[in-house]
């Protein structure tokens, strides 16, 4: 079985408005061709959907479920008491772009994400979900890629040359900012 052929993460969201945030998670994972299978399930209006589909990551051989949600955000945990899969969960910042205001305030959630994290991570003991930060679905694409590198070694040397790229792009602008100086280095990169 080979990463690239079959999906091995399921990349699941509560809503499609979910996607704008989701979106990154599969861009890592389509980078180090990783195969993954992506859908909408709502812990909320497709309960029994969501037990659907644990049985089914669980029948393809899926290694790693992402789920993002927003809001009280129970899809996470509501998918990893269905399963034995590791999930991670994305907290999502509920963004209303169909709020009839539209003031910048009207736009978001009251607690700005923390609802999300905090349901996400503060799982009941025996029931554990893996969170990353609201709205950092590419790093639980990251994570994901670590836990495939276990059985994978070619993906194991993707990340750590992933990791030298990402010294190397520092390295290169900490010299930048050391010979422009910080006042025309800001300006220049915050135009």
């Amino acid at each position: 079985m080979k990463y690239s052929e079959k999906p091995l993460v399921g990349i699941i969201m509560g809503s499609s408005s979910d996607s704008r945030i989701m979106q990154a998670a599969a861009e890592i994972l389509d980078e180090y061709k990783i195969k993954h299978e992506d859908q909408i399930v709502s812990a909320h209006r497709t309960p029994a959907r969501l037990e659907e589909y644990a049985k089914h990551a669980e029948k393809i051989g899926l290694k790693i479920i992402i789920a993002g949600a927003g809001g009280a955000a129970h899809l996470p945990g509501m998918i990893a008491s269905h399963t034995t899969i590791p999930v991670i969960g994305v907290p999502i910042l509920v963004y209303n772009d169909k709020h009839p205001k539209k003031t910048d305030t009207a736009k978001f959630s009251a607690f700005g994400g923390l609802d999300s994290l905090l349901s996400i991570t503060e799982m009941p003991s025996g029931s554990p979900v893996v969170a990353v930060g609201v709205n950092k679905a590419g790093n639980a694409g990251i994570y994901a890629m670590k836990i495939l590198a276990n059985e994978f070694t070619d993906l194991k040397k993707k990340l750590k040359q992933h990791k030298l790229d990402q010294h190397n792009s520092v390295m290169k602008e900490s010299d930048k900012l050391k010979t422009e100086g910080l006042s025309k280095f800001a300006k220049k990169k915050f135009k």
